[in-house]
C-alpha cells in the first residue's frame, strides 16, 4: 500500500466552469497543483480521480499526455469515486486534495502524514485557522472503506470526510493546529475573483523549479494587501454548505416515507 494523493477534479465547476485548467503563470492550475505535489516527500504516488462525464475526457487526456495515474467514477457520489480509485492504486494512506487549491503547501502535506502515522489516527487533518486553499486530510483506507458502507446523507457522499468527523466513536480523529489567526484568507479557486487573485500571486511568486510557500504568500500579502481584498468577502465552504441544505430535504424525505 502507498501513501497516495488523491486528487478531486472535474470541469463542471457551477461558479467557475473548467477552473482546473486555466492559466496562473503559464500554466494549468491543475499542473501547478500536481507540481507542487511533486515536492511532498512523503507521497508515493498521485492519483486524479475525476468523473464519468463526457466533459472530462479533457482531463483523463491531460493526464494521459503527462503519464498521471487517472481514475474516472461518480460525479456526484464523490465518496464512492475516492473509495473506487483507493482500492483501485492501493492508496492507504489517502490524503485528500481538491483540484481548486492550487498553491497547496507540499510542506503542509509532509506533516500530516507524519502525524498521522505518529498518533496512529483513522483521519488526522488541519485544525486552527488555516487559510482556505491549504486544505487536506489524510486518513486510513480502512476508515474510507467504513465511511463509503455506511454514510448515507447527500453531504457524506458529495464530501469525503463528513461521515469521518461526525463519528468519533468509530474513528480516531486529529488535528493538526499550525496556524492561528489565517483563516480569513482565501487562496482557493472557486469564483472569477479567486483566479484574478491567484494569478496575481502566481505572477508575484512563481519561479520555475522553484517552491514558494505560505509563509512567501503572507509576506507578499503583508506587502501588497489590496490583493488579498480582491476575493476576501466570498463565503467559505459554500459548496458543503449546499450539501448541508440538501441533507435537511434528505431527511425531511425520508420521514415523509415513513
Amino acid at each position: 500500500m502507498k501513501a497516495t494523493a488523491i486528487i478531486q477534479a472535474r470541469m463542471g465547476s457551477t461558479r467557475l466552469p473548467g477552473k482546473i485548467l486555466e492559466k496562473l503563470a503559464g500554466k494549468t492550475a491543475l499542473e501547478h497543483l500536481i507540481e507542487r505535489l511533486g515536492y511532498a516527500r512523503k507521497l508515493q504516488q498521485i492519483v486524479l480521480a475525476t468523473t464519468l462525464d463526457p466533459k472530462d475526457d479533457v482531463v483523463e487526456k491531460f493526464c494521459t499526455e503527462r503519464n498521471i495515474l487517472c481514475f474516472r467514477g461518480s460525479e456526484n457520489d464523490v465518496l464512492d469515486r475516492y473509495y473506487q480509485a483507493a482500492l483501485r492504486f492501493g492508496a492507504d494512506p489517502v490524503v485528500r486534495v481538491t483540484a481548486d487549491c492550487p498553491v497547496i503547501d507540499p510542506r503542509i502535506v509532509d506533516e500530516l502524514i507524519d502525524g498521522f502515522k505518529a498518533g496512529n489516527y483513522d483521519v488526522y487533518g488541519l485544525g486552527g485557522e488555516f487559510p482556505d486553499g491549504l486544505d487536506c486530510t489524510v486518513f486510513s483506507f480502512r476508515a474510507l472503506e467504513k465511511t463509503w458502507r455506511e454514510a448515507n446523507l447527500p453531504s457524506e457522499r458529495e464530501h469525503v470526510g463528513p461521515y469521518m468527523s461526525h463519528h468519533p466513536e468509530l474513528f480516531k480523529n486529529g488535528a493538526y493546529i499550525k496556524y492561528t489567526g489565517l483563516a480569513h484568507h482565501r487562496w482557493t479557486l472557486d469564483e472569477p475573483r479567486d483566479l484574478v487573485f491567484l494569478q496575481a500571486i502566481y505572477e508575484r511568486l512563481y519561479q520555475p523549479g522553484k517552491l514558494f510557500v505560505t509563509e512567501d504568500i503572507l509576506e507578499l500579502l503583508a506587502r501588497e494587501p489590496h490583493l488579498a481584498a480582491i476575493n476576501s468577502d466570498i463565503i467559505r465552504n459554500e459548496g458543503y454548505l449546499k450539501s448541508l441544505r440538501k441533507d435537511a430535504e434528505y431527511l425531511k424525505d425520508k420521514d415523509t416515507a415513513k
